[in-house]
C-alpha cells in the first residue's frame, strides 16, 4: 500500500508545471508564446535564459525527488515506478488538463537519481549532438535513446535497462512533431529565427 502512495505522489510531484509557474511569475502564459510547450527549450526561447534555468532546475528536481520517494517507500523497483510517475506527470499534468512537456528535464533528474554516470553521458550525447547539428529536439532524442544503451554497458540491473527502453519509448513519442519536422527541414536550429517547437 505504501508503494502505491509513493507513486501517487510521485505523480503529482511530476504534474507541477514548474515552466508554466516561472512565466505567470512573469504575468504571462507560456502556453501562449513560441511553441506553447511549458518545458525548458520553449521558456528559455520566450522568457530569457533565467526563467529557462528555473524551468530546468525545478523540472529536474521533480524526477530526482519523486526517485528518493521511492526508495523511502522501499521494495526493489520502486524508485523506477516512482521515477515512471514523475515522468508521466510531467508529460501529462492533471494539472494542466493532461498537456504537459517532454519528459526530457525531468527524466534527467530520474536519470542522476538512479545512475549518475549514465545520466552524464547522456548528457554529453546531447551536447555533442546539438553542438554538432545545433538541432536541441535532435539532441534530446538521440541523448534519450543513448540511455539504455549506457545501462546496458554498465550491466546494470534487467529493470534498469528495461527502465531506459520505457523512457526512451517516451521521449520518441513526445517528439513526434519533431521528428517529422526533422525530416522535411523544417525544425528550429539554433541561430535561427523561428520559433518551431524543442
Amino acid at each position: 500500500m505504501h508503494f502505491l502512495i509513493a507513486v501517487v505522489i510521485s505523480y503529482l510531484i511530476g504534474s507541477v508545471p514548474v515552466g508554466f509557474i516561472v512565466s505567470r511569475l512573469k504575468g504571462v502564459d507560456i502556453r501562449q508564446y513560441g511553441s506553447g510547450n511549458i518545458g525548458t527549450t520553449n521558456v528559455w526561447r520566450s522568457l530569457g535564459p533565467v526563467p529557462g534555468l528555473l524551468t530546468f532546475l525545478g523540472d529536474t528536481a521533480k524526477g530526482a525527488v519523486s526517485v528518493f520517494i521511492g526508495l523511502k517507500a522501499g521494495g526493489q523497483g520502486i524508485e523506477l515506478l516512482c521515477g515512471i510517475a514523475a515522468i508521466l506527470g510531467h508529460s501529462w499534468p492533471v494539472y494542466l488538463r493532461f498537456k504537459g512537456g517532454k519528459i526530457i528535464a525531468t527524466g534527467l533528474g530520474v536519470l542522476a537519481a538512479l545512475s549518475c554516470k549514465t545520466a552524464l553521458l547522456a548528457v554529453l550525447v546531447w551536447l555533442v549532438t546539438v553542438g554538432v547539428s545545433r538541432y536541441i529536439s535532435l539532441g534530446s532524442i538521440l541523448a534519450a535513446l543513448s540511455v539504455p544503451c549506457w545501462m546496458y554497458l554498465f550491466q546494470l540491473e534487467r529493470m534498469y535497462f528495461l527502465f531506459g527502453i520505457l523512457t526512451a519509448f517516451f521521449a520518441v513519442i513526445k517528439h513526434r512533431s519533431n521528428i517529422v519536422r526533422l525530416f522535411s527541414g523544417k525544425e528550429f536550429k539554433i541561430g535561427n529565427n523561428n520559433k518551431k517547437d524543442e
